[in-house]
């Protein structure tokens, strides 16, 4: 800055001197750039926001990809889908033939063998209840002794186990000649082959070996996102959620919503009480009420990635940097929070003295 001409009447040659212009203009660059950030960090808002990464989920757990497996033990015979076929459910997939080809006409012949022996033995039954009564009649007139009145009733005991073995036996019969039944195998539900995990002919299965994935193609789309445990405690159920999808354009701030570009509206739906492996938390993103649609699901399929951003309290630029250099939790309306968790810790007062019978 010039100095006043009395004081630099004392220095002539200071006076003659004059700094660049360049030192000039970096100066008040320099100048403003402090009050333009000193601004900026007391005075502009930012809005707090906890992130988290996931992917795209059904909330319906029948809408999700589905495994078909192979309900018996056997060798796959004949596909009748290809991967990327729409089918509908009940549709036939694939067919397992037993390694005995003759398995089911053995059965067939063993059952009808049961089947006369059942036979043979209630009509040995019926005769030996006839003998029964018979000898009863002739102990009661002394006619007969004791003895052979207890032999009767020994033969018609042996009778009836007899017949409760062959039906035993019978139902087993029944229960293979079931599972045989069960060797074509069929869509669950309505949706798309992703993908077959056998080979045709050669192919040796076991029961419950994964044969093919049936993918849903309309189902009610939810986002899951793993948020880290320090911000989860302030979280509620009902707060709104930015969401960015995997390969739609988006521009983001954070911080400033209002500027972002290409993100979606959602809010958390639920929170899960505990917390996976690598300490992270879940929760669940519903669609929000009003807002523009998420993108459509040739654009966004399930198991999709997504970047999302529960939004929290409006505090300065200034706060922000000093709570995230100081890793603190988010400002998530303490306020009403404080009065949740009252409420929460009231009504769970009540449900325990309800249970102790002693409402208050």
């Amino acid at each position: 800055m010039p100095h006043p001409p009395e004081t630099m009447a004392h220095f002539r040659t200071l006076a003659t001197l004059r700094p660049p212009r360049v030192a000039v203009a970096v100066a008040w660059l320099l100048a403003i750039g402090v009050v333009a950030a000193v601004f900026v960090l007391f005075f502009v808002p930012w809005l707090q926001t906890a992130q988290g990464r996931g992917q795209v989920v059904s909330l319906d757990p029948e809408d999700r990809a589905q495994e078909v497996t192979a309900l018996v033990p056997g060798r796959v015979e004949r596909w009748y889908v290809h991967d990327g076929q729409h089918v509908t459910r009940g549709d036939p997939i694939a067919r397992i033939v037993d390694l005995d080809p003759n398995l089911l006409s053995r059965l067939a012949a063993e059952r009808a063998q049961v089947q006369a022996e059942i036979a043979s033995v209630q009509q040995s039954q019926a005769v030996a209840q006839i003998d029964v009564g018979r000898m009863r009649q002739l102990f009661s007139e002394g006619l007969a002794s004791r003895r052979d009145y207890e032999q009767a009733q020994i033969k018609v005991a042996e009778s009836g186990a007899k017949l409760a073995e062959s039906r035993a036996k019978l139902n087993r019969i029944d229960v293979q000649l079931n599972r045989q039944s069960a060797q074509l195998v069929r869509a669950p539900r309505d949706g798309r082959i992703q993908n077959l995990s056998a080979a045709t002919g050669g192919a040796l299965v076991s029961a419950g070996t994964v044969l093919a994935v049936v993918a849903p193609e309309r189902v009610e789309r939810a986002v899951e996102l793993l948020i880290d445990g320090r911000d989860v405690p302030l979280l509620r159920p009902g707060r709104p959620v930015r969401l960015e999808f995997e390969g739609w354009p988006a521009i983001q701030f954070s911080g400033w919503p209002s500027v972002a570009y290409g993100f979606f509206d959602g809010r958390v739906r639920t929170i899960d009480p505990n917390a996976n492996a690598q300490g992270l938390f879940r929760i669940l993103v519903e669609p929000a009420p009003g807002k523009p649609a998420w993108p459509e699901r040739r654009f966004v399929r399930l198991g999709g990635k997504v970047y999302g951003w529960v939004q929290g309290e409006t505090v300065t630029v200034g706060y922000e940097l000093w709570r995230q250099l100081n890793d603190f939790p988010l400002e998530f309306g303490q306020a009403a929070t404080d009065k949740t968790g009252q409420a929460g810790d009231k009504e769970e007062d009540k449900k325990i003295a309800t249970k102790a019978g002693k409402p208050k």
